[in-house]
């Protein structure tokens, strides 16, 4: 058989690649659904694409409580900063006093340590 005569048992080219086309188009396709997915218990919480839920460890912070957990995180910043013997900007955390700090924290668990976006917070 001459190298140019088609295999009978072989699939062409131009099918292979409509194959792989179409599962990528799937693929792409499926992940753009799942970003949108709610988790079922944050559901069964009253979230909804584009709304958190409404109680649980995924729901939204209050204003009050978002501006709490910011300043403690920029004076965990700054304390870092200082351990470190490096000098802090403007920029990454704003002044306080240490004594208004001190008196936050008494009493209560330190909340942990993670980059939190609290902007993105409704």
């Amino acid at each position: 058989m001459a190298p140019s005569a088609k295999s009978p048992n072989a699939t062409s080219k131009a099918k292979l690649a409509a194959r792989a086309q179409t599962r990528k188009k799937q693929v792409q396709q499926s992940q753009k659904r799942d970003q949108d997915k709610v988790a079922k218990r944050d559901a069964r919480r009253g979230a909804r694409p584009g709304l958190l839920p409404t109680s649980g460890p995924n729901r939204a912070l209050s204003r009050k409580k978002a501006r709490k957990v910011e300043k403690a995180l920029a004076h965990a910043l700054k304390r870092k900063a200082e351990a470190e013997g490096g000098m802090v900007t403007e920029g990454d955390a704003p002044d306080e006093d240490t004594t208004n700090a001190k008196k936050e924290g008494k009493g209560r668990k330190e909340e942990p340590k993670e980059e939190m976006d609290v902007d993105d917070i409704a």
